[in-house]
Order: C-alpha cells, then sequence, then structure tokens
C-alpha cells in the first residue's frame, strides 16, 4: 500500500505541475474592431525619384496604431513609411519611388494597411505606373560654370556641346524638379563603385582626348556618360578601375613590342619594358599581367598574374615575388612609397629561370641613405624571405637576422656604404636552388 501512495503522488505532482505550466502560457489577444480607410487614388503621372503624396481617412470602433504604406516594384519591397494613427480622421504622408539605374518603366504596387492595437488589419493596394522623366535639359555643374544638356533623341540621353575651357572637366549632375511631387536628383562619381552613382555630387572625371568644343553625354537610365580619358594597351582599351587608374588584365610575351596609347610623357619602368627610340618591348617572361595606367603619376604598373589572380610565390619557385617595406616606391619613393602597406607592394619582374628583378635609381626610386624593405611570396603579409632562407654576398645590402641592425629578413645598406645618388641599381633573387636557398645579388650598372 504505501508504493501505490507515493506513486498516486507522484502522478498528482506531475497533473499539478502540468496544470500550472499551462495557466502560464500567454494567450493570444482577441482581435476586436473594424478598421476602415478611405484613400483617393492620387497616383498619377508618377517618375522614378518622385516623393508621393498621399492621404488616408480612417476610422475604428477601437483606438487605431498605425497606417504603413510600402511599394513593391515586382514582388521586391523598395520603399516604406508608417504614420501612427491615435485617433480617428484624416492623414497626410509621403512615400518615395526610387530612381534606380536600369529599371524599366512599369507598373509597381502601393500597399496601404491599417492596424488597430488589437492587431486587426486592413489592407487596400492600387496599382502605381511608373516611369523615368523625360526632362527638357538637365544640368552639367563644373566648379566655374553650368551648362544645359538637351536630349540627343536617344532613349534617357542628354549632352552638352560646348568650347569647355580644357579637355579635363570634373563636373556633377543634376535635374530640374519636374512638378510638385518631383525632386532635384544628383549624379556624382562612386569611388567604391568606380562609376557614376545617384545621390552625390562628388565630381565625375569627364576628359577629352580633344581640345576645343566637344559633348558631354549621360543617360539616365544606364547611368553611361561620355567621354572619359582612354588607355589602349596593344590595341586593347583599358578599363577605368577609379577615376586616376585604368587597369587591363592581358597576356603578354617576352620580347614583344608593346604599344601605348593615351599617355604621354609616363614613366617607363624598366624591370618590365626596354625602351629602343620610339619602339618599346616586354622585358619579363611570357604570361598573363595585370597592367595599371596610373594617371597622377604617368605609371605603368605590371604586376604578374596566376589566372585571374595576383600571382603568389609557388612551390617550384615560378610566380611572383614582392616588396614590401620603407625607402622605396616607383615612380618615387617620396611620392608613391610602399612602406609597411601591402596594397602598395611591388612586383618584382620574372626574368626566367626562377629570377625575380627589381631597378632602383638612388634618390628618386630608392633613398640613397637608407632602405628597409623585404621580399614577400605573396601581395599581403604570410610568406617572407628571413635570414634562414635568403642571402647574399653583396658588399652594398645585408640581410637582416634581429641582432645585426636590421628585422630578420629586412635588408639594410651596409654600414659606411650609401648609394650613389643618380644611379642605377639592379636587385635580383634567384630561387634556382630552391625557396629555402634564396640568393640576392646587387649590382650598380
Amino acid at each position: 500500500m504505501k508504493m501505490k501512495k507515493i506513486k498516486y503522488w507522484m502522478f498528482a505532482f506531475m497533473v499539478s505541475v502540468t496544470l500550472a505550466s499551462c495557466s502560464n502560457e500567454v494567450e493570444e489577444p482577441q482581435q476586436e474592431g473594424n478598421p476602415a480607410m478611405q484613400i483617393e487614388n492620387q497616383f498619377a503621372n508618377v517618375h522614378f525619384g518622385d516623393i508621393l503624396p498621399f492621404e488616408a481617412t480612417v476610422n475604428d470602433d477601437v483606438p487605431l496604431s498605425t497606417l504603413t504604406a510600402i511599394l513593391y516594384f515586382g514582388e521586391e519591397e523598395v520603399s516604406k513609411t508608417t504614420i501612427r494613427t491615435k485617433e480617428n480622421g484624416q492623414y497626410s504622408g509621403s512615400i518615395a519611388v526610387p530612381f534606380g539605374k536600369n529599371i524599366p518603366d512599369g507598373t509597381a504596387t502601393l500597399e496601404f494597411i491599417l492596424v488597430n492595437t488589437t492587431m486587426k488589419k486592413t489592407t487596400q493596394t492600387f496599382d502605381v505606373p511608373v516611369t523615368r522623366a523625360q526632362y527638357s535639359y538637365i544640368i552639367l555643374v563644373t566648379a566655374e560654370a553650368s551648362y544645359p544638356m538637351l536630349p540627343t533623341g536617344e532613349p534617357n540621353e542628354y549632352a552638352a556641346t560646348e568650347a569647355f575651357p580644357s579637355t579635363e572637366l570634373p563636373a556633377y549632375i543634376q535635374t530640374p524638379v519636374v512638378d510638385d511631387k518631383g525632386r532635384e536628383i544628383l549624379f556624382g562619381w562612386d569611388e567604391e563603385q568606380g562609376g557614376i552613382a545617384e545621390g552625390t555630387s562628388a565630381d565625375i572625371p569627364f576628359a577629352s582626348p580633344v581640345g576645343g568644343t566637344y559633348s558631354v553625354t549621360f543617360n539616365t537610365r544606364t547611368f553611361t556618360a561620355s567621354p572619359f580619358f582612354e588607355v589602349v594597351l596593344n590595341g586593347q582599351k583599358m578599363n577605368m578601375a577609379d577615376k586616376d587608374n585604368y587597369q587591363l588584365d592581358i597576356d603578354l610575351t617576352q620580347g614583344e613590342e608593346v604599344t601605348l596609347e593615351g599617355l604621354t610623357d609616363w614613366w617607363v619602368d624598366p624591370d618590365f619594358f626596354a625602351e629602343d627610340g620610339d619602339k618599346m618591348t616586354f622585358v619579363p617572361i611570357s604570361g598573363k599581367y595585370r597592367v595599371t595606367a596610373n594617371l597622377p603619376f604617368n605609371y605603368l604598373k605590371v604586376e604578374a598574374l596566376i589566372g585571374s589572380n595576383l600571382a603568389t610565390l609557388q612551390p617550384d619557385g615560378t610566380g611572383a615575388l614582392w616588396i614590401i617595406g620603407d625607402q622605396v616606391g616607383k615612380p618615387s619613393y617620396t611620392a608613391n612609397h610602399v612602406g609597411w602597406n601591402p596594397p602598395n607592394a611591388l612586383c618584382m619582374a620574372p626574368v626566367g629561370n626562377k629570377t625575380y628583378q627589381v631597378t632602383l635609381v638612388a634618390g628618386e626610386t630608392v633613398n640613397a641613405s637608407e632602405i628597409n624593405f623585404k621580399f614577400f611570396h605573396q601581395k599581403d603579409w604570410g610568406g617572407e624571405f628571413g635570414s634562414q632562407t635568403l642571402t647574399t654576398e653583396s658588399d652594398i645590402v645585408f640581410v637582416g637576422n634581429g641582432t645585426n641592425g636590421r628585422d630578420n629578413g629586412n635588408l639594410g645598406l651596409v654600414e659606411g656604404t650609401t648609394l650613389e645618388v643618380g644611379a642605377t641599381y639592379v636587385f635580383t633573387v634567384d630561387l634556382s636552388a630552391g625557396n629555402d636557398n634564396a640568393v640576392l645579388t646587387v649590382v650598380k650598372e
């Protein structure tokens, strides 16, 4: 009997716990009321970029909470606004219609959702035709003047044709306000995107290949524009990476003639290009390279690739070597210093037989009285050469070991030695004996 009593007591305890837990469950609030709204269809002649106003009369027999307007392009929610509706009556608001790039004219959906304090709701939707405004003009704005850009006859394209003061014409573009729903829209340069974007007045780097009278064009749908500076390498147009740099991934053959159009008086890097009068030939081994034309320095930077990626040193000694560190830089170590900043790393020229070289001019591309850089396996931190893997018999440069005046692997000038200002020095790293047996030579030419 005692065992039965214990079992009965345990069963009763479990039932009571279960009933208690059920009694603690939060019940869903009872939805009450009858929210209702009346919205006039005021949504005609709507353009991308508009601030679309609306008015709504709302009522219920219980307190209201919010009125939300949501705009959809297809299934995508592109804009939303919410208004507090504490009392019955008339409310007004507005919702932004995105301008957007490459969005075709079409019919958007505008949904209104009215909710009361018990979470009961009602909805109403409208079809809203949206088109890209056809402006009678837009405006090209420079620091000195503004110029009207008129329709060209091509869809959404506008142009200003003037005797502009220079072939370089930094400017942004703005639209006029079309009607009481419209707003001024700006188009400027976006550095991160490397192109024209809406909502910024940063100058677009327009540049004409010819002076005098020329045309500046812009398309308000595609955001395409002209003219821009053009650099053509071996007949291939380089792509604008940003307003200062043009880039091209290209296959180059050792000893082939290289042609360049668009840059004049540019700095020729002897590690990559040999000059013979007006003729230039490619110096490194054949392969794929990323060539960057830097406009501020008139400098063609060349970096080795493996596939579509920057090359790294491979176990067999092929690939690339990179220089990171102080007192070195091309075309000027003072103006374009590498430093301990991996994105600035210099790619050494792969000249064959697992050998890499960099040519430096004292006082120009390298400090004549001090150096402190090292060789890396990649254009970043990671694999690097230290005193255990890199040796030299040079009487100009030594390899640091951490106790001889330089950190392990960093290069320094031998005590009492300076480089001759104006003289050329070729630094060569030979990996033919293996990546752990690199040999550095430094030769004054």
